[in-house]
């Protein structure tokens, strides 16, 4: 009889004999921002504390020096974020360093490189949101900088179409376990480990405002959906709400919703537009939940009310069975009124509330 392969890869043992095309992760999106009662924060634990709870995708928005616009991402396996360059330095700032700066992008690839140290059978996706355009040979000092170089993975051709992925024992075995990609100015040839997203990746509509979140592909730009069915695809579930600010109207994300945003089920529901894009794209789920608050959600398994909303529809859309425990220590939206993680309408209550305040403060 055949040995069977109990060591998880990504924390579960099905996924390593599984391509990295064949796998959906939670993505937290702006996981750099998590900043306590910031307006702009994304998040509320920190990015390992993101990585130990099991998500794998980060995406970042551009990543420029000091003064520049940067975005990261983070999921369960991805890290998403947004990232800015301001006096030759690359930076995680949030729509601008004024309002939220996060650091330096090399301490965040510092961070995940040593949870990757620590962690050896886990595979973790970089997005880069290129807001400024910038060179990608920009981020190369962060990148060798933070020690990060040694796990990138280079691939064999380019684009890469979904067959073409490796399986995820195939990545921890060559120690190659960090996918990076960037939305735009990419250039394989010059900076062959950062790979151009929309070449091999589409997205649904980014920064939604809307409660539908409709499954069409918005980027890149004229995509079918026959093209769709051989690349990657992200869902962007993050609902936002705009504030005006500074004359300016800017993107925040709808904390009153945040649990419905989140949950299994319901109209507006992470599970629901799941559900919804695997039978538009033949029975393929998202491979990338990109969401807001990752924490933030209950749903129930007979009469046990659970937490980890988001972690329970990408195991319903694997085929597993969600058994971990959710989630990190909240820094930024929970008071000790014993409203508790997630509970309910009265922590909606208190979440709505705490938002007036932070919006007042920022205009003070």
């Amino acid at each position: 009889m055949a040995p069977s392969n109990t060591q998880p890869c990504n924390n579960y043992a099905a996924f390593c004999s599984r391509k990295y095309s064949n796998i959906t992760q939670v993505s937290s999106h702006n996981s750099a921002f998590a900043v306590k009662n910031n307006l702009f924060s994304n998040q509320d634990v920190s990015i390992t504390g993101q990585l130990n709870d099991g998500v794998r995708m980060s995406r970042s928005s551009q990543v420029l020096p000091l003064g520049c616009k940067v975005f990261y991402v983070l999921t369960l396996t991805s890290v998403q974020g947004e990232t800015h360059h301001v006096n030759n330095s690359i930076y995680s700032c949030h729509t601008s360093c004024d309002y939220l700066n996060a650091g330096p992008y090399s301490s965040l690839l510092t961070t995940v490189r040593e949870w990757l140290d620590a962690n050896p059978y886990d595979v973790v996706t970089l997005l880069i949101v290129n807001s400024d355009y910038v060179s990608p040979t920009l981020y190369e000092p962060a990148f060798n900088t933070s020690g990060m170089l040694k796990y990138v993975y280079r691939p064999p051709k380019i684009p890469m179409a979904l067959d073409d992925w490796p399986t995820l024992s195939e990545l921890i075995l060559a120690n190659t376990r960090v996918i990076v990609f960037m939305d735009y100015q990419a250039n394989q040839t010059e900076v062959p480990y950062i790979l151009d997203e929309f070449s091999q990746m589409a997205e649904s509509p980014f920064s939604p405002t809307d409660p539908t979140f409709p499954c069409d592909m918005q980027r890149p730009p004229g995509i079918t959906q026959n093209q769709t069915m051989d690349r990657l695809y992200l869902a962007n579930h993050n609902l936002n709400v705009a504030i005006s600010l500074g004359g300016s109207d800017i993107l925040i994300p709808n904390f009153a919703d945040l649990e419905i945003t989140n949950s299994v089920n319901g109209t507006s529901g992470l599970g629901t537009m799941a559900d919804r894009c695997k039978t538009m794209y033949a029975g393929r789920p998202p491979n990338f939940l990109l969401v807001d608050y990752y924490d933030l959600g209950n749903y129930t398994v007979g009469s046990e009310v659970k937490n980890g909303s988001v972690f329970e529809v990408a195991a319903m859309m694997n085929g597993v069975e969600y058994d971990r425990s959710c989630c990190g220590l909240s820094t930024a939206l929970y008071s000790s009124a014993g409203t508790g993680r997630g509970g309910g309408g009265g922590s909606r209550g208190v979440i709505a509330a705490m938002v007036v305040v932070i919006v007042m403060m920022a205009l003070a």
